[in-house]
């Protein structure tokens, strides 16, 4: 049912059943049925048809934007997805092209380091595919994804998600876990790190802030300032959310980046 109809049945139900029963009480049932009376028995009438066709509306509606959620969900990890083959195909060509190098000039610990990082590229990528929304909260999502990054990497996580359920739109929950995701790609990656941390808290019902630290060699000013493919996405999330990226050299050494959210930008 669309809303057009609901709107035509919402107009014109009502005024049809109760004017209908005004007509036959003042042409047929005035003899037998006193003003007093019917006045009691049309707004009885009246309570009741409004209670049954509220009900039925608002459960209609209800259903209505279950499946318009659903799809909208649907739409964002189908999009994620694209992204994602893109990147797998981009992060397994080069993976490649230095493995093929590097077995041509016999280094055999380079070839076997870059096996690794293709096989942790395709782990991590399978897991992304395999995370629906509908399948848990983002709390649940994250913490799920984090604990198998910290298997594979052998470094320590320490989380504090605090986010309720529905905070982030779907599309916007993809972008969330998608900076996740490349923040701490590139710890394992280049930080060298042994420990990190993550925090992603509501700050009030429109604003949050996201964090991730690391205790590794920390990063350059040029690197910050690059075009690098990883932080061109993680700028270009961070825009899509209405959010400001900041990296910056950890105190005692290692890194630190912030996404937080501007005041005034929509979560919905």
């Amino acid at each position: 049912m669309t809303y057009r109809t609901l709107y035509w049945l919402t107009a014109l139900l009502p005024a049809i059943i109760i004017g209908g029963f005004e007509f036959i009480r003042h042409d047929f049932l005035l003899p037998y049925l006193s003003m007093e009376d019917g006045n009691v028995y049309i707004t009885i009438l009246t309570l009741v048809l409004s209670f049954l066709f509220a009900n039925w509306m608002f459960r209609t509606i209800e259903r209505m934007n279950a499946r318009l959620v659903e799809e909208q969900a649907r739409r964002a990890v189908y999009e994620e997805r694209e992204r994602l083959a893109r990147e797998l195909h981009d992060g397994i060509a080069q993976s490649l092209f230095f493995l093929n190098v590097k077995l041509k000039q016999g280094h055999l610990d380079d070839a076997r380091i870059a096996v690794s990082a293709i096989d942790n590229h395709v782990r991590q990528a399978i897991f992304n595919l395999r995370s629906l929304p509908e399948e848990g909260s983002l709390e649940q999502r994250l913490e799920n994804w984090l604990a198998q990054w910290s298997a594979l990497s052998g470094v320590d996580i320490v989380h504090e998600i605090e986010v309720s359920d529905n905070f982030f739109s779907p599309a916007q929950e993809v972008q969330v876990f998608g900076v996740i995701q490349e923040a701490f790609a590139n710890i394992r990656k280049h930080a060298q790190a042994r420990h990190t941390r993550i925090s992603l808290v509501t700050q009030d019902s429109r604003s949050w802030l996201l964090t991730i630290e690391d205790d590794g060699i920390g990063i350059s000013a040029d690197s910050k300032r690059s075009k690098k493919y990883g932080l061109s996405m993680m700028r270009e999330r961070a825009r899509q959310l209405d959010a400001i990226l900041e990296i910056k050299q950890r105190e005692g050494g290692g890194t630190v980046i912030s996404l937080i959210s501007q005041k005034g930008g929509e979560n919905r």
